[in-house]
């Protein structure tokens, strides 16, 4: 019998963060996720509006849109990992670069599916921005098994950022020489700290590893989804 998967949404729109902001993705939203972040936006619950997908049915859906003005398809939650079972099946049977986006602390579930993936937005998560505490361990090791597949590692950020976490993150991405994309939070559509904060904020990061990029949320600056 066929695996069935809770999908909140699928649609395509902008990237709107990290490295390949601009390009045109097709989203597909897992329900459920194995965090909380105080800052998170996104309504992923199961509770409610969901469709269920076999993962026949779950190809047959992306198939009905214009792949040829796809760049990638963004596998983003919640936390896609933890349908790592569905994906297993799911993925051998796509014919299009594989964007995963992922909390980052999961990493027995992705080596699993490592071979599908072309490109992995991954979070590191400061306890000042989520309130998630004890992150980079998992981080760690996560970034190990990310090893031979293109990774960069997004940070949002708030005005209780410490210098502490600045150090740690940072030597972390050097550690497996991946980039760090460093993200403002946003309340609504604009920055909760202001531009002058953001840069010195980078300087900072900037002092321990070169490879550091400050990108906010196009995708509010610019109200699409």
């Amino acid at each position: 019998m066929d695996k069935l998967i809770k999908i909140k949404e699928i649609f395509d729109s902008i990237q709107g963060e990290g490295p390949y902001v601009g390009y045109r993705q097709l989203f597909i939203r897992f329900c459920n996720c194995n965090l909380k972040c105080n800052y998170c936006d996104t309504e992923f619950s199961s509770s409610s509006d969901f469709v269920e997908y076999s993962p026949l049915a779950l190809v047959e859906r992306v198939k009905s849109f214009d792949l040829d003005k796809i760049h990638s398809i963004s596998l983003t939650g919640g936390e896609p990992l933890l349908s790592v079972e569905f994906l297993k099946e799911f993925l051998p049977l796509v014919d299009k670069k594989i964007y995963l986006e992922t909390n980052a602390t999961l990493a027995d579930k992705f080596d699993e599916i490592k071979a599908y993936v072309d490109i992995v937005s991954a979070d590191i998560k400061l306890e000042s921005a989520t309130g998630i505490k004890d992150s980079l361990k998992f981080h760690d090791l996560f970034f190990m098994k990310c090893q031979g597949i293109e990774t960069f590692a997004k940070i949002v950020f708030n005005s209780l950022i410490t210098d502490e976490e600045i150090q740690s993150s940072a030597l972390l991405a050097k550690k497996y020489g991946i980039e760090l994309v460093l993200q403002p939070e946003m309340i609504d559509n604009k920055m909760s700290v202001t531009s002058d904060f953001c840069a010195k904020i980078l300087d900072k990061f900037l002092e321990y590893y070169p490879k550091v990029r400050l990108i906010p949320q196009v995708h509010k600056f610019i109200d699409v989804r």
